[in-house]
């Protein structure tokens, strides 16, 4: 399922960038606040699911052109909100492949590894690398790796339950940090 579904995500992936560029070229004044409501939307429907999902029939889905267009929703979305995709992975993760929160986290980071490194490419390919401080990209990825080692670590001493609780208090940080960009985006500017 894994392989499928970082497929289409990263096919969706290249998408969704494209339509944000769109977007944001003809309404470069409201593109930023769309985005940020947008992504506050869905993390709340995504923290929604969570505290509700005991209650929510989950599905067991195995057939790869599902999982492909699966990831393919999951990569323009993730895209077009200009995140990596782990708390939207997670809840369709749980829902359409039953998968428990250990298991979804890993298969997002598979997933999003994958359309992370087919991002990147297209960005080579298509020359539209933005400048960048040398400094602040040697930061980033020694705050990647770092994050990840110590994430494998938690991951072994956590149960699902601590893990759920963890990701719920990601998901209030992340709506706050939406509705400080709808503010400065709509009314700061």
């Amino acid at each position: 399922m894994g392989t499928p579904l970082a497929i289409g995500a990263a096919m969706g992936g290249v998408v969704g960038k494209q339509m944000f560029s769109a977007i944001s070229a003809r309404f470069a004044e409201t593109a930023g606040a769309v985005q940020a409501v947008c992504l506050f939307a869905i993390t709340l429907a995504t923290m929604l699911y969570t505290l509700n999902k005991s209650r929510i029939r989950t599905r067991r889905i195995f057939k790869a052109w599902v999982c492909l267009a699966i990831g393919l929703v999951l990569g323009i979305m993730s895209s077009f909100l200009g995140i990596g995709g782990g708390p939207i992975n997670l809840v369709v993760f749980y829902f359409f492949f039953s998968m428990d929160t250990k298991t979804a986290a890993q298969n997002s980071l598979y997933v999003i590894l994958i359309s992370q490194v087919t991002s990147l490419l297209a960005t080579l390919v298509t020359r539209s690398v933005p400048t960048f401080g040398w400094l602040s990209l040697l930061l980033m990825v020694a705050g990647g790796i770092g994050g990840g080692m110590l994430g494998r670590v938690f991951n072994k001493r956590m149960d699902n339950r601590a893990v759920d609780k963890l990701f719920m208090g990601l998901m209030v940080v992340i709506m706050g940090i939406s509705l400080y960009n709808v503010y400065q985006y709509t009314f700061a500017l």
